[in-house]
């Protein structure tokens, strides 16, 4: 009795093999001249005629011996992939992370079903976006989102001024110098917001995935081990089709 790995390690080589062995069957089939026999004696017209010797050519290639083959090479194909597929059907596993039973009695194809979806998701949590660590963050209950304590600025206005150089005389007028100053007019309040997550939120989504890809991995080669009765399917289907 086998275990379903050893099956699965065997398909693929029993597979290339069957393909190869139906390729030589169909170009030797498409090579008339190999299916084709001829006999042919010559008799004279009368007995001074010439003798010549006779003619024949064997048939070196019958399409019902080609047909018996083919049965041949693809009965332990389809012998090989009867038997995982119907194991796959029995053979399962428990998912475990950290002693707790994330899924009970999983079959094996949903096992791979799921690894292929935790590495699609591994590949979205690596793209979340991360709050700014040089800001100082806090979660605002009333709009979800997170934010930043309140920063306030000053706003400035450029304003005209004059300083008197010198007096002015009864001989000479006064002579001022003009100059624009900065003005505080008012304060800005700003608060900055986000949707991005934090990194050890993000870290701990990463950490989440990559267990659950251990477990279900475990899962699989667990599953996989489990002994399978081999499935005898191609007889039947060519004691069928080639009858």
């Amino acid at each position: 009795m086998a275990k379903l790995n050893q099956i699965i390690a065997v398909e693929k080589g029993v597979k290339s093999r069957a393909q190869r062995e139906l390729a030589d069957v169909l170009r030797v089939l498409q090579k008339p001249a190999l299916l084709s026999g001829i006999s042919r004696v010559y008799r004279a017209k009368d007995e001074e005629g010439e003798t010549l010797p006779p003619e024949s050519t064997k048939v070196q290639v019958k399409s019902e011996d080609a047909l018996r083959d083919v049965a041949r090479s693809l009965t332990r194909l389809f012998d090989v992939v009867a038997t995982k597929d119907w194991a796959n059907g029995e053979a399962r596993a428990d998912i475990v992370v950290d002693g707790q039973t994330i899924l009970a009695r999983v079959p094996v194809t949903y096992l791979l079903f799921l690894e292929k979806q935790l590495t699609d998701l591994n590949a979205l949590i690596e793209k979340l976006p991360v709050l700014d660590a040089a800001e100082a963050w806090s979660y605002d209950e009333s709009q979800d989102v997170w934010r930043t304590d309140p920063v306030e600025t000053s706003r400035t206005k450029k304003v005209p001024r004059a300083h008197v150089l010198y007096e002015a005389t009864d001989k000479h007028p006064a002579q001022v110098e003009t100059f624009t100053e900065d003005v505080i007019v008012g304060t800005w309040t700003k608060v900055a917001f986000s949707g991005a997550l934090p990194a050890r939120r993000v870290n701990e989504l990463r950490d989440r995935v990559d267990r659950l890809q251990a477990a279900v991995r475990y899962a699989r080669e667990e599953a996989n081990a489990a002994e399978v009765d081999d499935r005898q399917a191609g007889d039947a289907v060519f004691a069928y089709l080639f009858a």
